[in-house]
């Protein structure tokens, strides 16, 4: 929002935001409440989740800078259709949806760009739903590694720089966790990753890539 805004905007941004500090474990949307705005992760790591059922399901993660709570802007009545929980102490900005609505109707390169966002999500969940439907859960385990790899990178030891409990995997990955314990156990005898506590370090790019490609395939 503070890079796409026109210069002269920003001076009202900085006047309407709110940045506070969500403490890890911290739930700081639920999941059926009203609209009251949007928030930017400034810093730190959010999981971005909803009910599935008897479980939760984990829709994304959010970091650096990324929008959350956009999801329940609607012409109808505005409720938040996802739930949001700092997965670390993380630093948080908050704008009021009268202004971001404001914001966006004098700011058409923001306009703009979050449509694009919404589109790229858009496509990002029906390709996420025709997997859930249709790869095997070890396709989806090793779609979710590489993914967490892409969007977080590594540490120094080659970990992917977050840590994730096995039930956080389990909803990422839309599976059961008895399922998903079992299957890291499969992948690490098989020395495609290695564990060491909550943090995983891919050791066998080619196999797990094969995995989520041989699944494709199948479906």
């Amino acid at each position: 929002m503070c890079r796409l805004a026109a210069k002269e905007w920003k001076f009202a941004i900085d006047a309407h935001k709110k940045n506070f500090l969500v403490k890890k474990g911290e739930q700081f949307i639920t999941e059926g409440d009203p609209v009251t705005g949007v928030y930017f992760v400034y810093s730190g790591k959010v999981k971005v989740h909803k009910k599935w059922g008897d479980r939760e399901l984990i829709v994304r993660f959010a970091h650096n800078g990324a929008i959350v709570g956009h999801r329940g802007i609607s012409t109808r009545n505005m409720v938040y259709p996802i739930s949001a929980t700092a997965l670390e102490n993380s630093s948080v900005c908050f704008v009021d949806i009268d202004f971001f609505m404001a914001s966006l109707k004098v700011n058409p390169e923001l306009m703009l760009n979050l449509m694009l966002f919404y589109a790229d999500e858009l496509q990002e969940s029906e390709k996420r739903m025709r997997n859930l439907a249709l790869m095997s859960v070890k396709g989806r385990l090793a779609l979710a590694l590489l993914h967490l790899r892409e969007l977080f990178g590594m540490d120094t030891a080659g970990f992917i720089d977050i840590e994730l409990s096995r039930q956080d995997l389990a909803a990422f990955t839309g599976a059961a966790y008895e399922t998903v314990f079992r299957t890291l156990n499969e992948f690490t005898f098989d020395k495609l990753i290695a564990i060491a506590g909550k943090r995983i370090r891919i050791t066998d790019n080619g196999k797990l890539v094969n995995l989520t490609l041989d699944n494709e395939s199948a479906g």
